[in-house]
Formats: structure tokens, sequence, C-alpha cells
């Protein structure tokens, strides 16, 4: 193998499939990043085999080839290069690859590209019956934000640890959508997202994907999304009887990353009915700014964090003419006490309810809408919070216990 490239494109292509490279396994094959040339392109590949990651970036290939070689020490050297032309090349009889650029000249020990392990791209393995959606990178992206937080990091209940993806055609006004959902016992965060086109279904279906996963795909879409006004679509291929989905980008031409895809594996099992976790009834509305309200709540962090991190939503409804209030505090045995007062539209009933303040800023932090929708039924009912002037977004949050 013999090629050159671009310092910057490398390390750019590096930085990406370095997402996927296994830190803890017991197999050495799993730390390396593959350098390969595919068909004039160079790739990147990593895997975890949980999920595997494809890199292509642009260079020159005199020799067709391929070599392992460890990835902190292939992006540790690139980043400390300087911007000129890296001309890598291939040892056979000793397995190292040659690494040049300017005055500097490396050798780093590599392993033979025959043992590392296959990953799929979306012509391969995607099953008999592969359905593809193509969606907004930016969208997508949000959307994983929205909800990646709420999943589980407990792994003993595995279907919690995944974000649930269920694809439908829709019916009536609703067109086809894919909605995310992700729950941890404790709260629920379902983001339903609006599909412009998509592959005739057989049937509605779902599948769980790693949280974890989406987090690096997320990143990934917000790395060619950054500073440009087109965002690159997003290629979805769903294999309903499989293991596997894959996901595929392709920035503009001038990119110094040409193609990312990823693939992941699955998570068996059934993710639980959230849609009855959702209540349907309310005796109290209240209508607040997203901002002044998280920052209320990051106040009340500071002394919420020394008692159970329970935050205190007192919320009064207007008498007469008068606008509603919304009284934000917490308290703490040790450290004080802050309380915040804010204006607010209120319908309903008087209560007080208290939450776990952690969970509330997560949502308000998800909230892109000027103003936020809470209902609740009592102070000891979930909570519901929502974007005003959208559906959706939907938060369900439990409450905590109120000592009186």
């Amino acid at each position: 193998m013999k090629i050159s490239c671009l310092q910057d494109n490398l390390a750019r292509g590096l930085s990406i499939a370095g997402r996927a490279v296994s830190a803890r396994s017991t197999l050495p094959i799993l730390s390396h990043i593959l350098i390969a040339t595919d068909e004039g392109r160079i790739r990147l590949s990593s895997t975890n085999l949980e999920m595997g990651i494809h890199c292509w970036i642009g260079g020159r290939v005199e020799e067709e080839g391929a070599i392992a070689v460890p990835a902190r020490t292939i992006i540790d050297l690139i980043n400390a290069l300087p911007p000129d032309r890296v001309d890598l090349r291939r040892e056979v009889r000793t397995m190292t690859l040659n690494v040049r650029c300017g005055r500097s000249d490396a050798n780093i020990k590599g392993l033979d590209a025959l043992e590392f392990p296959p990953i799929p791209v979306p012509e391969e393995g995607a099953g008999p019956t592969p359905v593809h959606v193509s969606l907004d990178s930016e969208i997508l992206r949000t959307a994983i934000s929205q909800v990646a937080f709420a999943a589980a990091t407990d792994e003993a209940r595995p279907t919690l640890t995944g974000i649930h993806f269920r694809l439908e055609e829709g019916s009536g006004a609703r067109g086809p959508s894919l909605t995310l959902a992700a729950a941890d016992g404790y709260r629920l965060a379902v983001r339903r997202i609006p599909l412009p086109e998509t592959s005739p279904l057989p049937a509605p279906f779902s599948i769980i994907v790693p949280a974890r996963t989406m987090v690096e795909w997320a990143r990934i879409c917000g790395e060619f999304a950054r500073g440009r006004e087109e965002r690159p679509p997003v290629r979805i291929t769903f294999a309903p009887d499989g293991n596997r989905i894959l996901f595929q980008i392709q920035p503009p031409t001038d990119a110094p990353v040409q193609e990312v895809v990823m693939s992941s594996q699955l998570i068996p099992g059934n993710f639980p009915d959230y849609q009855q976790l959702i209540p349907r009834d309310r005796n109290t509305r209240l209508i607040a700014g997203t901002a002044e309200l998280l920052k209320a709540c990051q106040t009340a962090h500071i002394f919420a964090r020394d008692n159970t991190n329970t935050l205190v939503l007192h919320i009064h409804p207007g008498a007469d003419l008068e606008p509603g209030r919304l009284i934000v505090s917490a308290t703490s045995a040790e450290t004080g006490s802050d309380v915040t007062e804010l204006d607010a539209a209120v319908e309903g009933e008087e209560v007080e309810i208290a939450f776990n303040v952690k969970f509330i800023l997560d949502a308000l932090s998800a909230i892109n809408s000027p103003q936020v929708m809470i209902d609740i039924i009592s102070h000891s009912n979930p909570g519901v919070i929502r974007p005003v002037g959208g559906d959706d977004f939907t938060y369900v949050v439990m409450p905590m216990t109120l000592e009186r």
C-alpha cells in the first residue's frame, strides 16, 4: 500500500473513525483503525463489535493495500504533524506503516488487515427487505439529543439502555414518521420526526438501537452541519428482520471527509409500551418562558444537589385578571435555600410538586421553543413537559415525594 493525502483531511477522518474504537477490549485488533484503499479513495474503519464506522477521505492511491494500526498512536501522530501532504506506505515484511510528512518520518507497528472484523455497508448485509429513509442530518442530530439522555445506564435492563425507533406510514393528516423514544424507569422522552418520503412498509415496525451508539452518530452529524448552510442528508437503512441498522452521510465534495457509514447492532427484546405512560388528563397547565425557567432551575440546582436533587414547583393560578405565578425553590439543610418567582400562564388548580432537578434541566435544555408547557394531574402523578407550538416532543417525568 502506498498512498498520500492532506494532513487535515486525514486528521478529520481519523477523529471520526476513532469514535468506534474499543478501549477496553481483550481483542487487540479492536483498538486499531484499519487504513485501506477503496476504489481510488482512502477508507478508515474501526469497530467495537457493537458499532462500526467506515470513513472515506480523498487522496492519491499509488498502490492498493490495507493495514490496521493502533488508533491512539496514529491519531496523536497525525494531529502533531504540520498541515502538509502525508505519505503512507505499508511495509509488508515487518507489517509497519511508514508515515512521512515534511521533515517527519515515523514507523508504526501494525496488524494484518485480514484480522480486522468485517463491517457492513448499506449495499451489504442489510437483510432481504431493507427500508431506506432519508432526512435532514440536523433534524436527526437534534432528535437524538432530545431523547438519548433519558436512556438508562444500568445494564440490568438492556432494552432501556437503547433508543426505540418506530417507523410507520401514518394515517389521516399525519404522514409517515420516525419516532424515537428513551426511558429509564423515572422519565420518558419521545420525539416524532415527520418523514418526507419512505419506502413502502409492509407494516409498522420497531427496533432498539444502543443509546451510546446514537450519541456518537449525533456528534458526527454535528461535525458536518457546523458552519454550513446546506446540511447533508442522512440515509438510514432499516432491516426489520435483521439485527443491524446503518446510517450513511455524504458531505459536499469540498469537505475534508467524503462519506461516513456507521452500522450498529440492535438490542433484542421489547421496549415498554410508552404510549400508556403518557398521561392524557390534567388538572393544572403551566406555560412559562423556557429560558427563564431553565435559569431558575439552574440556580435551584446549586442547593438541590445537597438534598437528593429535590426541586419544588409551587404553581399558583392568577386571581381575576392577574397573571399566574410559578415559584421555583430548593432547600438544603447544609448550604441554604433558593426561591425564584416567575410570571406564568396557569390554568386549573393550585399545586405543589417536586421533581429531580437534573431531570427537569435535561428536558428544558432539549426544548428549542421560547415557551414550555407543563401539564400536571397532582403532586403524586407524572408531569408532562412539551414545547409550546409543537407536539413532536414529549417528556414525562415521575415526581419525587414531598415531606409534609
